[in-house]
């Protein structure tokens, strides 16, 4: 592993308009690389957003080789950061309904080097993510960042502790979260404690990024593996930077050796759930 890491996150407010939003995301791409960042983290599903007629969400979708992709993958070719952005991506699968799955893509120097389909759906707080998004049921594999190892989660996921304890079990130095945290009573309290409880609790690095606007709450942070928020934005459109430590991240395991300590294993396993009756939908 390097010693450090030099790290971004881009935090925005997303249109409907793909073509608009894959311009901000390169600009983004490109400032962050001109500081030195050797990862830029992206919000979740940047490709359009809908707050209302959520179900366009399926007519947007496109594939990893369609042309937001391909051209934030293009902005990436003969640069050295690795790009993290979540899209909503169409599934390949005629019996999906038309659903696509919420993706996080990782590209770098022009090429996909990983994806991540979203486990948990949203279906909470009166929303139902699940009615126009497929989930899926793998767990992403890790993705190595100059000699860190990255894992993936996606907003909702970072209720559900068991799937950052798998990364973590896995191997994984740090944790992203790209988000869209919907705006609502406690939501604020709750989006910083949970990100700061998975860092807290897997002794990781997690790098959150929130997208802004009048709907989500924006509040991208960097929080390290003894739960210290490093770094943090409020509500408008920004590009944090901070260096992630191997020595930070030894020393807090050495401190506190809850991986070591731990007396049960979690089952990678996804369990089926029954999906309530249809209502509205979002992401979180």
């Amino acid at each position: 592993m390097s010693s450090e890491l030099k790290v971004a996150v881009g935090q925005f407010v997303a249109t409907g308009d793909w073509a608009e939003n894959l311009e901000t995301c390169a600009d983004l791409v490109r400032k962050a690389d001109a500081e030195g960042a050797g990862l830029l983290v992206l919000p979740e599903g940047v490709l359009a957003r809908f707050v209302e007629d959520r179900e366009r969400i399926r007519e947007v979708a496109q594939p990893l080789d369609g042309p937001f992709v391909t051209g934030l993958a293009r902005v990436t070719e003969g640069l050295s950061v690795t790009v993290v952005v979540g899209i909503h991506e169409r599934a390949d699968d005629g019996d999906a309904g038309g659903k696509p799955f919420n993706t996080l893509v990782v590209l770098r120097d022009g090429a996909v080097v990983a994806a991540y389909r979203k486990l948990h759906l949203y279906d909470a707080f009166s929303m139902r993510e699940s009615d126009n998004v497929m989930a899926a049921d793998a767990v992403p594999e890790l993705v190595d960042v100059r000699g860190f190892k990255v894992g993936l989660m996606t907003c909702y996921d970072v209720r559900f502790p068991e799937l950052a304890r798998l990364l973590a079990l896995a191997g994984a130095d740090v944790i992203v979260l790209p988000a869209a945290w919907v705006k609502g009573p406690l939501k604020e309290h709750h989006w910083n404690t949970l990100v700061t409880a998975r860092a807290l609790d897997n002794t990781v690095y997690v790098v959150a990024s929130g997208e802004s606007g009048p709907r989500n709450i924006g509040q991208s942070l960097v929080v390290d593996p003894l739960g210290v928020t490093v770094a943090q934005a409020a509500e408008e459109p920004a590009l944090l930077t901070t260096v992630l430590s191997a020595q930070r991240l030894a020393e807090a395991r050495d401190r506190l050796p809850v991986l070591a300590n731990r007396r049960f294993d979690v089952d990678p396993n996804p369990r089926r759930i029954a999906m309530p009756a249809a209502a509205a939908s979002c992401s979180e």
